[in-house]
């Protein structure tokens, strides 16, 4: 159990902040980026629950990711260090079930014909928003595992990858599943 009961403890005004290892790195540092971004994303889908009430499933899938994001926040705030004792990871289960996820949504929509612009329903623009910053949080993840002496593990990249194709098939499951979307047609404005 976390007990927060000091939020300020003024240890960041230098620029620096602590790792859950106690390192101390630069505030834009990619590791902080890289959980930031995830912690981003996870703001944002609290936004989009705002709008899903009405789609018990749908919230219900959104609630496990937002607990999920939580522990990949962890996962990157602990690099991964030989002899070290192992912390909180994002595991393949978690990866796998965000796929069933995704294709008990998609059996429920048509074929796509053309690409899907960002709208339709409030529930589905916002799930727009949320798909682009976890987009970004992915390449934040692969550029900072790229990084020599630098470790993300697997998981957590796979994880928001398909974090990225769950959020554009829930955009079309909140868009009356698909009735609502909006096409793009190429050139319509020449």
């Amino acid at each position: 159990m976390v007990v927060l009961n000091r939020i300020y403890t003024k240890t960041g005004d230098d620029g620096t902040t602590a790792l859950g290892t106690g390192e101390r790195r630069p505030k834009y540092d990619l590791r902080i980026e890289a959980y930031g971004t995830v912690d981003e994303t996870n703001a944002a889908i609290g936004v989009v629950r705002l709008h899903t009430h009405d789609m018990p499933e749908l919230d219900a899938m959104l609630g496990r990711i937002q607990n999920d994001l939580f522990d990949l926040g962890a996962d990157l705030a602990v690099p991964e260090r030989e002899g070290k004792a192992e912390r909180l990871r994002v595991v393949p289960s978690q990866v796998e079930r965000l796929e069933r996820d995704i294709d008990a949504l998609n059996d429920k929509l048509a074929p796509l014909t053309s690409f899907v612009l960002p709208g339709g329903t409030a529930a589905a623009a916002t799930l727009h928003v949320a798909r682009t910053i976890c987009r970004r949080a992915e390449r934040v993840m692969v550029e900072l595992a790229a990084q020599p002496n630098e470790t993300v593990g697997s998981a957590g990249i796979q994880y928001m990858n398909r974090l990225s194709d769950f959020l554009f098939v829930a955009s079309r499951a909140a868009n009356h599943n698909g009735a609502g979307d909006v096409l793009w047609v190429p050139g319509q404005n020449r």
